[in-house]
């Protein structure tokens, strides 16, 4: 509801160029340097300048920038007052998550949010939490769920409120018959000579697994790459190396692997957040759904 330039201006910061912050916002880049030039001639100050192939913000873009998250958190305040006071929520409310996240957590508070409120239109986006972020600056997506990981926002940027979740245990998966089956005890360190399966690089899995592992004492020797868990836990099923699997996510009942849960201080999680934009967590609606989430977590991952 806010100037929607300031939008641009805030996405092109988060993203240091026109171009990235024109893909994150599905603009051309033409149309967000128009957007930005318009901006800066109403406020009458100059807010990017040139350097080299790139641009730099000014000072006085970075004004603008505090100003703009001040007036953005007023909005959603206003928004989760005016929605407290309304009988009825209509509109529209969009969730978004990882791929667990969507899979496992999300349905079941879209479901109820669409039993509770008729009138209420609920979508769901499955995404990586670097473009949940994006998805909640552009305006969306209303509330996401998000593994943390060193890319992630600190939890004092004022552009979001992030909510600690819950923490999803990392079970190690190795194949039947494989000597940690028979302890009763194993840590992560334990696999610190085995053959590893990862992510590919950049994604959250890979950060997770790598983060992990050096939090154990040892950097995993990488001999294969998967992003799914089915193929992960092929790989696995052939012997070819051993994963690391959230308690959340399903794997193949058929398959010929084994989850060994790991023990030891701290044992490996993944942590999971529930993030809104700064003044939105009020929102009945969202307030709703998170609480859908936390009962189906509590569920699925009962305490030991």
């Amino acid at each position: 509801m806010i100037d929607a330039r300031l939008r641009i201006l805030q996405m092109v910061a988060e993203h240091g160029t026109v171009t990235a912050a024109a893909q994150a916002l599905h603009y051309t880049p033409s149309a967000v340097s128009y957007q930005l030039r318009q901006l800066a001639a109403d406020v009458g100050v100059e807010l990017v300048v040139h350097q080299g192939r790139g641009i730099r913000l000014t000072h006085a873009a970075r004004i603008l920038l505090r100003h703009a998250e001040r007036l953005q958190e007023q909005w959603e305040l206003a928004r989760a007052e005016l929605a407290t006071a309304a009988t009825e929520p209509t509109g529209q409310v969009t969730l978004c998550g990882f791929s667990t996240a969507a899979s496992r957590l999300l349905p079941p508070a879209a479901a109820a949010l669409r039993d509770a409120h008729p009138q209420l239109t609920v979508r769901l986006i499955e995404a990586e939490p670097d473009r949940c972020f994006d998805l909640l600056l552009s305006e969306e997506a209303d509330l996401a769920l998000l593994v943390v990981t060193a890319d992630s926002p600190p939890m004092t940027d004022r552009r979001f409120d992030q909510r600690p979740l819950l923490d999803d245990p990392l079970d190690l998966v190795v194949p039947e018959g494989h000597p940690l089956t028979g302890r009763g005890r194993v840590t992560l360190a334990d696999a610190a000579r085995e053959a590893w399966i990862v992510g590919t690089p950049g994604t959250t899995y890979h950060q997770l697994v790598l983060a992990a592992c050096m939090s154990a004492g040892f950097t995993p020797h990488v001999a294969h790459h998967a992003d799914e868990w089915d193929t992960g836990t092929a790989l696995v099923a052939h012997g070819l190396g051993v994963i690391l699997v959230p308690r959340l996510a399903r794997l193949r009942e058929d398959s010929p692997v084994v989850r060994v849960p790991l023990h030891g201080e701290p044992a490996p999680a993944r942590r999971i957040v529930a993030v809104t934009r700064l003044g939105a967590r009020e929102i009945p609606t969202l307030t709703h759904a998170v609480d859908t989430i936390t009962a189906t977590a509590a569920r699925l991952l009962p305490p030991p």
